[in-house]
């Protein structure tokens, strides 16, 4: 399995995005939803890595939104047939690596409470529970954590 950066806007990535909004949309309510399109994945500050099986499938991907205060992981799905081979922890760390290249130092993200491989996942690469940040309200359907690097 492989991790590079490429566009979103690719067949099998839309599909993989499909499958996460599926995923996210059979948990919560759409307002509690608060997903990036295709269009905001292109966005400049944004850097988006896709994980590929040996035969060049798309089986995961994610998002990293760097502005000038942090890195906001958005979009983390890895399909379930490829869960539990560290693969979302590689996402991860290349995004946080690629944004730490451009000088990011804190990251953040929002997940759900009813998630709890993801809040594991997130909890032993170093991410701290925190209160809701930029535009997002606080809300019992989101987590909200942090972290911070030398």
């Amino acid at each position: 399995m492989q991790v590079t950066f490429e566009t979103p806007d690719q067949p099998d990535v839309h599909a993989l995005i499909a499958e996460l909004d599926a995923y996210l949309y059979s948990l919560y309510p759409p307002e509690n939803v608060y997903a990036l399109d295709i269009a905001s994945l292109l966005a400049p500050n944004v850097e988006f890595a896709v994980a590929r099986d040996a035969g060049g499938s798309a089986i995961g991907c994610a998002a990293v939104v760097v502005t000038p205060e942090y890195g906001e992981i958005k979009r983390m799905y890895v399909r379930p047939m490829a869960r539990g081979q560290g693969l979302a922890r590689k996402l991860i760390s290349a995004l946080e690596e690629k944004a730490r290249a451009q000088g990011c130092s804190v990251f953040m993200l929002e997940t759900g409470p009813t998630m709890p491989e993801a809040l594991a996942l997130y909890e032993r690469m170093g991410y701290k529970h925190r209160g809701a940040f930029g535009d997002y309200p606080e809300d019992p359907l989101s987590v909200f954590m942090q972290k911070v690097v030398a």
